[in-house]
Order: structure tokens, then sequence, then C-alpha cells
């Protein structure tokens, strides 16, 4: 593996913030971090992150920070509040914002770093903390372009394909056009599955099926295996999903686009939510299928 030494700074070191710090310090990447969560800090720190106490004190002669938060009212209170991260960042400073969020605050950091010379990067990350630490995520990049070259080694140090999409938010719609996309195919096994079992065919054989078939994505081969044990622990949860589809309708609603099939599927999530499924895995519209189907839990072997 080819190392990418430098220093960075990493603000919120969550759920996926704690297993890309590591992959980072395996390539060789210096981390100083922050998080307000004690807990959180002490786990980074076994990893060897450079733990300390403020936000001021992560950042303090870095040239490269990092976010990772879990929503917009966050980042906001991170980034853009006074005495946030903008009004402490040195000019040609290179912001890195790695979370799923709205366009607009997007934009609304965007247009504030600019004012301050701050060079801002939109690199919201796809794939779950489960493959974090190996290096399989990957990122879409929008913002300046010269920023973009110059921190690409230390995102390849915990992504495998950095795709570097334009100026301003495109990389923001490509995350929840990705998002979108999962989100349907997971209501679309869910349906699939209860069909196949309606139709008298075994758990087992109907997994096989669709991991053999011309619908076997990335998406569905992982998922099948979890689904053979009946394993619905949150790698992203239906709470972090319904979330997500309210970001996209948004967002097809301020550009004009029609997202039917999104709606229908947001509304699925928040049943889930409603009947305590919220920290469940995203992949748990298949219980919620099968309950409006009169299923009950199938034979594993």
């Amino acid at each position: 593996m080819t190392e990418h030494t430098g220093s960075v700074s990493w603000i919120g070191i969550g759920k996926m913030g704690l297993p890309i710090t590591g992959r980072m310090l395996e390539m060789g990447v210096r981390v100083a971090g922050y998080d307000s969560d004690r807990d959180r800090m002490d786990l980074a720190a076994k990893n060897g992150v450079q733990i300390v106490n403020t936000i001021d004190a992560a950042i303090a002669g870095q040239q490269i920070v990092f976010t990772s938060l879990p929503h917009d009212d966050a980042l906001r209170a991170v980034v853009l509040a006074d005495s946030g991260l903008l009004d402490k960042l040195a000019r040609g400073a290179i912001l890195i914002e790695t979370s799923t969020v709205s366009a607009e605050i997007s934009a609304e950091i965007g247009s504030a770093a600019e004012t301050r010379g701050i060079l801002y990067l939109r690199a919201p990350v796809s794939g779950n903390a489960a493959i974090a630490h190996t290096g399989n995520l990957t990122c879409f990049v929008s913002g300046p372009r010269a920023a973009f070259d110059q921190v690409q080694p230390i995102l390849a140090s915990f992504t495998r394909a950095q795709t570097y999409l334009g100026q301003a938010e495109e990389a923001r719609f490509a995350k929840l056009a990705v998002n979108l996309m999962i989100a349907v195919s997971a209501g679309m096994m869910a349906e699939s599955l209860a069909l196949a079992r309606k139709g008298g065919i075994s758990w087992p054989d109907i997994l096989k099926v669709l991991d053999d078939s011309a619908v076997a994505s990335p998406m569905v081969k992982y998922k099948t295996p979890l689904l053979a044990t009946r394993d619905f622990e949150s790698t992203f949860s239906c709470r972090q999903m319904t979330k997500d589809l309210d970001l996209i309708l948004g967002a097809g609603h301020d550009v004009g686009v029609s997202l039917q099939l999104a709606a229908h599927v947001r509304e699925i999530y928040g049943s889930l939510v409603a009947q305590g499924d919220g920290e469940a895995d995203f992949i748990a519209t298949v219980r919620y299928v099968e309950r409006l189907s009169g299923l009950g839990e199938p034979k594993l072997g």
C-alpha cells in the first residue's frame, strides 16, 4: 500500500469518522481530532489520533481540516456560527466536508468560505462504517479544482475512488442521487423477497437467485449474506435513511424534479421509525413488507 504522508485535523469522530481516521493513520496521515463525545475521543485515541479538548486546539497550525457531522444544524453550529471554523481558519486553508447534508447549507458555507479566502471542498463519502477501515469507500468532490488536486492523495488514503465533479454543489447532488438509488433498491428487495416467499420459494433459495441474477448489484451482494442470517444490525440506520430522503425530496423540490419513488420510500422509512425500527439497518424494509404481507420469520436453512 502506498502511504500518503501529511497532517490534517478531523472534527466529528462519529460512526464514519472513527474508522476513516483509523484508516488515514494506517496510511501515514497524521490526524489531530476532536469530537464533543468523550467516549468517541477515547476510542480515536486508541487508534492513534492525537486527541485535543477543543476545536481550536485541533485546527491550530493546520492547513487541511475535515469535518464529519451528522446534519445541517450541527454543521452550521461548527462552521458558520460566530467563532466557528470559518472565523478561525487561516486564509488559504482547505476545509473538506464529508457528510450528507443539504445543498443549501453547503452553498452557504461555500459563499462564506470564499469571502474569507478559505478553500471549501464538498467531499461526501459513499459506503458505510463497516467497510470504512478497508479503504473501499468512494467520494464525490466539488469545489476549487486546485484544492482537490492538492488533497487527492489524502482522500485516496481512505477511499478507492475520488471523482471530481465541478466547482459548486455537484458533489452534494451526486451523494443524494446515490442514496436515492440505495433507498429505492432496499424497497425493491423487500417486495421481491416477500413475493418470492409467497410463491413458495425458500429463504436461502431466493437470496441465491438474487445473488446470481442480473440485479445482483454490489448492494444486493453485500446485503444477501446478512439477510441469510436475518442480521439487521445497523450499518446505516432507518433513521439515517429517513433524514437523507428528506434531503433528497427537498433537493428535488428545489430543482423541479418529480421524485415519486423517493416520496413513497420515505413513507416506508417513516413507518419503520414509528414502529421502533429507527436504529435497525435500512434493509429492515424487508421486515416491513413481511409484516404487511402476513409473513413470519423464514426458515433460514
